[in-house]
């Protein structure tokens, strides 16, 4: 295998740095969009979470309740 001497790499190297320094000013990059409002802010999620436990809750006192008290005929 042929190794590539240092001034052949050197003369790559510097052509495509003038490369690169001829062509990147014309180079122009397109300016990002703005980001989109937020559809729902956190708080309808936690409001959201909170209904979710609190009919949790519920359910259970109403399946836990019955066993306590013995009077009672639910079900």
């Amino acid at each position: 295998m042929a190794a590539i001497s240092s001034k052949t790499f050197m003369g790559a190297v510097a052509i495509f740095a003038l490369v690169f320094a001829l062509v990147s000013p014309y180079v122009e990059a397109q300016s990002a969009a703005p980001a989109p409002a937020p559809t729902s802010d956190g708080i309808s999620i936690d409001q959201g979470i909170a209904y979710v436990l609190m009919l949790v809750a519920l359910v259970l006192t109403y399946l836990i309740h019955p066993l306590d008290a013995s009077s009672y005929s639910f079900f």
